[in-house]
């Protein structure tokens, strides 16, 4: 008997699916579509298992979806642009493209034997100049409709690598790369009109009903609706031209309780003070350095400068509040001033009490009385308060009633109006960096910004660069940024700043539906194809990735690209859970971490050294860590289906899995198993028995009906454990060849999303017509899922003692009798008198004695 051997067969059937087309996307009206997404990766250079388990899993529905007679798209690309190929080019030297495209390379050489069921003509990386002038194209067309526009800026400023970074890019106040400390700068920069579509992007979200509600909720606070009253205060003792200072306020039930104002650094009145004054110069030039996201402001120390400047309380004049400049007030939310309440709000209550501000509280616990507060008091939705401070006849009431009652009452004193604001900010979308889609507009003395002509694009970055000197080599490019007006064709200068790449990863989706078009897309081909049915990715990409990609399927839209069913992008999405791994790690002579290949150690030592390991429990692949497992190393011991039925079987595809050598082998000696045991069915000659036969075949449409269900509900687990189950049915089975044939082809077509090469050795073995990957998948019979008979648990006081098995329909009384002759009930109630016995049909037995 020949063996199982997966180096053989794996590349058989992958060279048999691509020789016959399988997997090649068409676009056919007759068939109902079906398109499946993995979020693209980044070309680092090689993947891990992490990696294998979110691509199996969109392989496995892509799979099920073409048997079930969908057209299938599922494509594959790169997210190719970015500083790690600008900081490799610095690093070792040659050009960011040269380090793309090998890694690019050596990653599809690493996931093309798995076996996925990919369309690989449909391949493109973002760095390409046909993807990237699409890209400028579309950015001409929203800049004609008004999407995109320039303006001067707050960024976080990297004065060692010359760039400006995202939030993201600043940890503890600090360039990830450089590790310089950062600043804000005032830029000139361009941006994405996102924040004209808060509200539209915030109310979509309830249709977005398979969506994991976690993702949604994560939108929902980062778009950050918000519905406040906005007012001024007159001020007292302030430079001409600032008699009033705007303030925007969603808690304006506790203006009562007002101790201080403060402004941001960048509020219009610092920054003439700044000019005057090196003492506030001084103190924003600290703040600038703290960096610009929410985050960071949150963790900062709480700091502030007194101007001298005071403002009056718009409901008595007498009450005068100083004016701080602040180091936690952004000046892009509201109106870059507020008042603070440090009774009533955690940040506030640090803030007065670091400068010995007055703490006077609105409201207090209901019967509590009015005392000094330890800590700022902010009542639960259901707490009631009563009001020491509040607004003339106030109600007893908290939350969103109390903001909108003194919404209310200050719009009928003449105080302000309602007014609602979104946290989300425009999109900034201009990097000082040389590896990026350059952004495609021309600078001319005469005719000021010009958009390049589209005949024009795209326009390619210059390969002849040098990384010898910190900021943007396009800059200093000899010849690359001169270029002619498209308008008066006079001399221009070429823009130098480039696109952030979220915005390469914002359309991705769409260009896959035509990736060869000579425009960014095609109208039948996005038609037919769109909307992506099933998109899958980690949780970490589950704000700005997802939140700029449905902005752009609506800028699309707007500017022709896209159908309007495609404004939102993505009808499912689902968030993969990680492969995680134990970390082996020794330490150098300084007491530094040395971290170990988990193939370089055994037996807990290193291999080369024998130096013992410290074992860190299952944490996330990192490459940085070094507890990666290589796909490429599994692949060579145990196959590709080995690699793919793991991260389907040991857990919810929702949660970690910890990939573990032990876990492998078991996968690997399961499929061998398989493979054995249809190679003795497909040399069985055993005769007909009839009731072994229709016990298989009912066997067989239950495990249809699991599997499927399974598949469909994302919990492959399950179908594993089902097909565990139904291996065992036909290894033990005693019926005829001809039922076991038959119930082995539907393990077959079973299996064939989860293993498909060994799907497709047993497909052949016992004789399938064409490949099992074209076969149309099994439907269960209904009829064939109604059991007979139902097995019920019997419980004594509360603990199961025994079970039974009942015809379906036989009555509680009969049910009763069986139980109370049971051996083991016999047995465990020796003579005691039973007190109550409850038979719930077709679910279990409860007996009290």
């Amino acid at each position: 008997m020949s063996r199982y051997d997966p180096a053989v067969t794996e590349p058989k059937w992958q060279g048999a699916w691509d020789e016959a087309g399988v997997f090649t996307a068409r676009r056919d009206p007759a068939k109902p579509k079906y398109y499946v997404l993995e979020m693209f990766p980044y070309p680092s250079g090689r993947i891990h298992m992490g990696h294998v388990r979110n691509y199996t899993m969109g392989d496995v529905i892509a799979r099920y979806k073409a048997s079930c007679g969908f057209s299938v798209l599922h494509p594959m690309g790169w997210d190719a642009f970015g500083m790690p190929a600008e900081n490799a080019a610095i690093e070792r030297g040659g050009h960011p493209r040269d380090w793309t495209y090998g890694n690019i390379a050596d990653m599809r050489a690493q996931m093309k034997p798995l076996g996925l069921s990919i369309d690989w003509s449909r391949e493109f990386a973002t760095c390409d100049p046909e993807y990237y002038g699409q890209q400028q194209a579309m950015f001409i067309d929203m800049l004609d409709k008004g999407l995109v526009y320039r303006k001067s800026a707050q960024v976080n400023w990297d004065p060692v690598d010359m760039t400006v970074l995202a939030n993201e890019q600043v940890i503890d106040g600090r360039g990830w790369r450089s590790g310089a400390l950062v600043e804000r700068k005032e830029l000139t920069q361009w941006f994405f009109r996102i924040s004209d579509f808060a509200g539209e992007l915030l109310e979509a979200l309830d249709g977005l009903e398979n969506w994991p509600e976690k993702v949604r909720l994560m939108q929902a606070n980062w778009i950050g609706k918000s519905r406040g009253l906005q007012f001024a205060f007159s001020t007292v003792e302030a430079p001409e031209g600032f008699d009033r200072l705007e303030v925007y306020t969603t808690r304006p039930d506790t203006l009562m309780g007002a101790s201080f104002a403060a402004i941001s650094p960048d509020h219009p009145l610092a920054k003439h003070l700044e000019r005057r004054d090196p003492a506030v110069a001084a103190f924003v030039a600290e703040c600038r350095r703290i960096g610009t996201s929410e985050e960071a402001l949150e963790k900062a120390e709480k700091r502030g400068l007194d101007t001298g400047i005071k403002v009056r309380h718009p409901f008595d004049t007498a009450w005068e509040l100083p004016v701080y400049i602040a180091n936690f007030v952004l000046m892009d939310y509201g109106t870059g001033a507020i008042f603070g309440c440090p009774a009533h709000d955690a940040r506030d209550f640090e803030f007065a009490s670091k400068y010995g501000l007055p703490i006077p509280p609105v409201f207090v616990p209901e019967g509590a009385g009015e005392a000094p507060l330890a800590e700022a008091f902010v009542p639960l939705k259901s707490e009631k308060v009563e009001y020491v401070r509040g607004f003339a006849g106030e109600a007893v009431q908290t939350g969103e009633a109390a903001v909108n009652a003194a919404i209310e009452f200050c719009e009928a004193n003449g105080v302000g109006r309602g007014v609602t604001n979104y946290r989300l900010r425009d999109w900034g979308l201009s990097r000082q960096r040389y590896w990026g889609c350059p952004i495609p507009v021309v600078h001319c003395a005469k005719c000021g910004v010009v958009p390049e002509k589209k005949e024009n694009l795209p326009i390619t970055l210059p390969e002849d660069v040098s990384f010898d000197k910190p900021g943007n080599p396009l800059d200093r490019h000899p010849t690359w940024t001169r270029a002619t007006c498209p308008t008066c064709d006079g001399e221009a200068r070429r823009e130098t700043d480039t696109m952030d790449t979220f915005v390469d990863s914002s359309w991705y989706y769409a260009r896959f539906t035509a990736p060869r078009a000579t425009t960014p897309t095609v109208a039948e081909d996005a038609d037919y194809w769109m909307n992506v049915d099933q998109y899958i990715g980690g949780i970490e990409h589950a704000i700005l990735h997802l939140l700029y990609s449905r902005f752009f399927a609506r800028a699309m839209h707007a500017t022709g690209h896209l159908p309007a069913k495609a404004i939102e992008p993505f009808n499912a999405l689902f968030t993969q859970g990680m492969v995680t791994h134990e970390i082996y790690m020794t330490r150098d002579a300084a007491g530094r971490p040395v971290y170990h290949l988990p193939e370089d150690v055994e037996g807990g030592t290193v291999k080369a050294t024998g130096e013992p390991v410290e074992i860190i429990p299952s944490a996330k692949m990192s490459k940085s860590k070094k507890n990666v497992v290589d796909p490429v190393n599994i692949i060579t011991a145990f196959g590709a289906d080995t690699a793919r039925w793991f991260v389907m079987s040991d857990s919810p595809p929702e949660r970690d899995v910890e990939w573990t050598a032990s876990g492998a082998d078991a996968a690997f000696r399961f499929l061998g198993r398989v493979w054995r045991l249809a190679d003795d069915i497909a040399g069985s000659t055993a005769p007909e028995n009839a009731a072994e036969d229709a016990a298989l075949i009912r066997a067989t449409h239950r495990a249809i009906a699991d599997v499927t269900a399974g598949i469909e509900g994302f919990a492959f687990n399950t179908s594993v454990a089902k097909l565990y189950g139904f291996a065992n049915t036909l290894s033990k089975s005693q019926a005829g060849a001809a039922a076991k044939r038959e119930a082995m082809g539907v393990m077959a077509q079973l299996l064939s999303p989860m293993v498909p090469h060994l799907a497709e050795e047993i497909w052949s073995m016992l004789g399938g017509e064409g490949l099992v990957a074209r076969a149309r998948w099994p439907v269960a019979d209904p009829a064939m899922l109604v059991e007979d008979t139902v097995t019920l648990p019997i419980q004594i006081n509360g603990k199961r003692r025994a079970e039974i098995t009942v015809p379906r329909d036989m009555s509680a009384s009969e049910v009763e009798k069986l139980v109370l002759a049971e051996d083991d009930v016999v047995r465990f109630l020796a003579g005691q008198p039973v007190k109550k016995l409850i038979v719930v049909p077709g679910r279990i037995v409860n007996v009290v004695i």
